[in-house]
């Protein structure tokens, strides 16, 4: 539209022109720009002034026009200076026209919807003949009013759009504020749950330990005492079997001497069982030998086989070989006899030769100068024909060139050669040079073509270039409308991830607090969020301070303090978000035994916080006495591993 609005404010007259002043409707631009042409470009004049519409009064008696012929002035409004013109213009059907031409009088037109002109003195004009530079202009001033109407509406839409937007806008703000409190309060509630199920849960297991106590304690009292009976009565027996023993040294002896018996027993097993191996090896080395003996055994018959075969072949190849050496034998004496005949016969061909040598070389020179005389010739027919088709080539461009000239002429000015000749009275011998006037022509073209051509199309390049406009309008709308609904959403991703990501930062740096002074026994240590404000985009630096030591990073302290912090801040984390079981593979490694024991503190701690069954993979001896049970390997014979499991708890318990 800003595009059409300058185009027309660049047409526009300086004094003013009769046609900013029209009001025509759609559709009938044509018939307006067909009956009045270019007089739309005068303006309006008073007096002695310039070229231009002058005010006249109405006639005395107007002319009416022909019966059935609707006035222009119906569907045009123009001012009073074209009142006169306009009342002699009416309009009709383009099949009508030429019918009712021959009725008009005189001053009066004849116009079509499509631009037709049927004028009273006999003129007519098509549509396609003439179009109207004012027709396409009344066109442009309709077409830039509509769309400052539809500018007009949509800016109307654009503002109920905007007023609706920011009232979504407030409403989803609104909604948001509701949304986080909704979503604080459910996270407070969800944590009061949370920490009310577990005290409910440990509540529920120290019931359900308390009211076991009494039912393990009174079965560990049957059961003391059902042993502590056993036992008397073993008591007893030992000592009735005491007093019918032998003589202690007596018996020891012959327990000597029974495990004198069982060694020798055995070490002779061991000589035999190692003298059984070793034939058992050597009988699987001989029959691994045996069957590679067999096998090649099998291959050796197999070589003599191929060797009497072979020796058969080469016995017969020398038979024949003895034949063809006898026959090759009396083969020189014939060659020496048609050797002596092929002499005689080579004396006699080589004089034949020399003769026919001679002749050759005088016939030789002779056909030299024979095929020079004739490239000669042939030199000079050729020169000929190629000037004879010089000569014929210049003739036709020439003759094509004259009759270029004649039609062009003819084209240009519909009158022969000679008679435009005789038209200029201008002497042939003395005109410009032809290149010099056909420079001539050619600027001449150059400037005509200069000044460009009529766009008879622009209307509809510009309803297509104004259909892609809006199309990528259009797409430019929706692309900026996805891009804020997607900023929308980061935002609002990011917003909840800070939230979420500060609400775990602090609860894991509380936990990282009580546990580094649980472990080291006092001192201080927290998370630092470094490197930006953004706690998306922030890095992670842990400070620390044992006790009696300066605050520094955790790449300052020592092995075992380091490896203290890093576990402090997994249980630390572990907290936050525990789970049924944890798997510890070696953590206690680096430490000593005061922090092993500090550690296990931190173990007993989280066993009483959380509901985690820890599983501990660990060779450290303080470590496993700390354990409630303990799950091994041992290899009681050997080559036979098994797994021993011990609890510790119920030791104590035994113990106690």
């Amino acid at each position: 539209m800003t595009a059409l609005a300058r185009l027309l404010d660049r047409d526009t007259a300086e004094g003013g022109q009769i046609l900013d002043r029209l009001q025509v409707e759609q559709g009938f631009e044509k018939a307006l720009g067909a009956a009045l042409a270019d007089d739309l470009r005068a303006p309006e004049v008073a007096g002695d002034g310039p070229t231009g519409w002058l005010v006249l009064p109405a006639y005395d008696a107007s002319q009416p026009l022909p019966q059935g012929v609707t006035a222009l002035t119906q569907h045009v409004s123009v001012p009073d200076v074209l009142q006169r013109r306009m009342s002699q213009i009416g309009l009709v059907d383009a099949e009508a026209g030429p019918r009712l031409q021959p009725l008009l009088q005189p001053g009066q037109r004849l116009v079509s919807l499509e631009g037709d002109l049927w004028r009273w003195d006999g003129f007519r004009a098509w549509a396609e003949d003439q179009p109207s530079a004012a027709a396409l202009r009344l066109e442009q001033l309709n077409r830039l009013e509509a769309l400052r109407q539809e500018m007009t509406e949509a800016e109307n839409r654009l503002e109920g759009a905007r007023s609706a937007h920011e009232a979504l806008v407030a409403r989803l703000a609104e909604l948001t504020r509701a949304d986080r409190d909704a979503r604080d309060a459910r996270r407070s509630a969800d944590q009061a749950l949370t920490e009310a199920t577990r005290a409910l849960n440990r509540a529920e297991n120290d019931r359900d330990l308390a009211e076991s106590r009494p039912e393990n304690a009174t079965l560990a009292v049957k059961r003391y005492e059902d042993e502590a009976s056993a036992a008397r009565g073993q008591l007893l027996e030992a000592e009735r079997a005491q007093a019918g023993l032998e003589d202690l040294d007596e018996a020891r002896a012959r327990a000597e001497d029974v495990k004198l018996t069982v060694e020798a027993a055995r070490m002779t097993m061991m000589a035999r069982r190692s003298a059984a191996d070793e034939l058992r090896r050597e009988g699987e080395a001989r029959k691994g030998r045996s069957q590679q003996v067999t096998k090649e055994l099998s291959g050796w018959r197999h070589r003599l086989e191929t060797a009497e075969k072979r020796a058969q072949e080469l016995a017969e190849r020398k038979a024949g070989a003895e034949d063809e050496l006898a026959a090759a034998s009396e083969v020189p004496g014939e060659l020496a006899a048609k050797r002596a005949e092929m002499s005689d016969s080579i004396a006699e061909a080589e004089e034949r030769r020399g003769v026919a040598a001679d002749a050759l070389a005088s016939a030789e020179t002779a056909l030299r100068a024979t095929i020079a005389s004739e490239r000669d010739a042939e030199r000079l027919a050729g020169e000929a024909r190629e000037g004879r088709a010089r000569a014929e080539a210049r003739a036709e461009a020439a003759r094509e060139t004259v009759a270029a000239a004649a039609e062009r002429i003819f084209e240009e000015m519909e009158v022969t050669p000679a008679q435009l000749l005789e038209k200029l009275d201008v002497d042939p011998d003395q005109t410009p040079p032809a290149d010099a006037m056909e420079q001539e022509v050619s600027r001449l073209k150059r400037q005509r073509d200069a000044l460009g051509a009529v766009n008879l199309r622009a209307e509809e390049d510009a309803r297509a270039v104004q259909e892609e406009h809006d199309a990528l309008v259009a797409e430019k709308a929706d692309l900026e409308e996805a891009i804020r609904t997607l900023r929308n959403g980061i935002a609002s991703l990011n917003r909840e991830g800070r939230e979420r990501l500060l609400t775990a930062f602090e609860q894991v740096n509380s936990n990282f607090t009580m546990l580094f002074t649980h472990l080291f026994g006092g001192g201080e240590a927290n998370l630092v969020m470094v490197e930006s404000d953004d706690p998306l985009e922030a890095g992670l630096e842990i400070m620390c301070q044992p006790p009696g030591k300066k605050l520094s990073t955790l790449s300052l302290m020592s092995g075992g303090e380091q490896t203290l912090t890093c576990l402090a801040l997994i249980f630390a984390v572990f907290m936050a978000n525990p789970s049924p079981i944890c798997v510890l593979d070696e953590v206690d490694a680096p430490l000593d035994d005061a922090n092993v024991t500090r550690f296990c503190d931190m173990l007993d701690e989280m066993c009483r916080r959380t509901e985690t069954r820890f599983l501990i993979i660990t060779h450290h001896a303080v470590t496993m006495a700390r354990m409630d049970r303990l799950f091994g390997v041992t290899m009681q014979e050997q080559g036979v591993s098994q797994l021993v499991s011990v609890d510790l708890k119920r030791a104590e318990r035994l113990v106690a």
